[in-house]
């Protein structure tokens, strides 16, 4: 457990390319957010979230049963169970304080980087719209 990354990990990296490439300027691991998110666009107030399939229980319906089976098992669903739960309550966080939240899944971004990046700039793209809107 103590090997595995909480920021910098190879997900995030390859997102954060992405973005900068494509000229997004980006606050990383940002503090002053709840859960740290591991990409923060202030300008458009846009919080992505990179998460690992297993750490954040990507079809957990499916990976549950195994875990039950399993050395450890017991301890792993706990933990599995209480992420799950925490990303809901920060999304929530960060949704009553005005943010967007988006969650990539890490196979997500390393197969399909060029979707996920047009996944945010449709989101930065409804907020142009609805701010012009308002407006």
């Amino acid at each position: 457990m103590q090997h595995i990354r909480a920021k910098d990990t190879k997900i995030e990296i390859i997102l954060r390319k992405a973005l900068w490439n494509r000229g997004y300027r980006y606050r990383k691991n940002y503090k002053d957010l709840p859960g740290k998110p591991d990409i923060v666009l202030l300008k458009y107030k846009i919080a992505i979230f990179c998460d690992g399939e297993f750490f954040h229980g990507k079809n957990w319906e499916i990976l549950r049963p195994h875990l039950e089976q399993s050395n450890n098992g017991e301890f792993w669903i706990k933990k599995i169970s209480r992420n799950i739960e925490r990303d809901d309550e920060i999304n929530k966080q960060l949704l009553f304080l005005g943010w967007t939240v988006i969650r990539f899944w890490g196979d997500e971004i390393k197969k399909n980087t060029d979707r996920c990046i047009k996944v945010i700039e449709e989101v930065i793209f409804d907020l142009a719209i609805d701010d012009w809107k308002t407006k």
